[in-house]
């Protein structure tokens, strides 16, 4: 397994059960939905889910904007999600390089990231923040979401993940689960080329320099309470 890329686009147990899966998705179909409501923002809104992966809850999200555009880098994951959910007319669907084929610049009033930037290095982290910055309309938001703080290890990730299976009834699963990732794939590329972790200040600085105003945004957007979301927009 060379990158996260790859073990993204190819068969992995990430999720320990269907039951795991579907919590994930709509936990972070809620989140989406809080920042459209937060922002503001009306039927006419245009979102870009950015990493979204499988985003079960795509019709929620849909029905509630004006136009969503689903990007992931992983081709399987978009196929998959041009298949299930290519009859709905507002959608739109994009490898990261087929990006700006479906959105301009200057027009996504929110863009949201989530559970992506511990997979990217901080030189790729800066590009696509230089790509967020001239996506976004003006007045627009970026959240980033599940951010890993320096301090926030193996542990805390096993801690959060029983929490979520015991209250959501997966906790059988989750046991299972844990003992396969021991040997699984996601390990040994975890072990091998790691998770990119900020501080709260070092990326409130790293978005200011690449022109947005952040700030933190309290609850983390997803299932793991200890990990950080971002709220920011471009600078004037």
């Amino acid at each position: 397994m060379a990158d996260w890329r790859s073990f993204w686009d190819g068969e992995h147990a990430i999720y320990v059960s269907d039951r795991h899966k579907a919590v994930h998705y709509r936990a972070i179909a809620d989140g989406i939905l809080a920042h459209v409501a937060a922002a503001g923002l009306g039927r006419d809104a245009v979102v870009l889910d950015y990493a979204c992966g499988e985003a079960l809850e795509t019709p929620r999200v849909a029905a509630a904007v004006g136009r969503l555009v689903l990007c992931d880098g992983a081709p399987s994951v978009v196929a998959k999600l041009r298949e299930r959910f290519g009859g709905l007319a507002n959608l739109a669907f994009a490898l990261p390089e087929e990006l700006d084929e479906v959105l301009a610049g200057g027009t996504a009033d929110l863009v949201v990231v989530s559970s992506l930037i511990q997979y990217l290095a901080a030189e790729d982290f800066a590009g696509l923040l230089d790509r967020f910055r001239t996506l976004l309309k003006s007045g627009g938001r970026l959240v980033v979401a599940d951010v890993i703080p320096p301090d926030a290890g193996m542990v805390a990730d096993v801690a959060s993940l029983l929490r979520n299976a015991l209250k959501h009834g997966y906790l059988p699963a989750a046991l299972i689960g844990l003992v396969a990732t021991a040997v699984s794939p996601y390990r040994r590329i975890r072990s091998e080329i790691g998770l990119s972790t900020y501080a709260e200040a070092d990326m409130i600085a790293l978005m200011a320099r690449h022109g947005f105003v952040a700030q933190r945004h309290r609850p983390n957007l997803g299932l793991t309470p200890h990990r950080m979301t971002f709220v920011a927009k471009p600078a004037v």
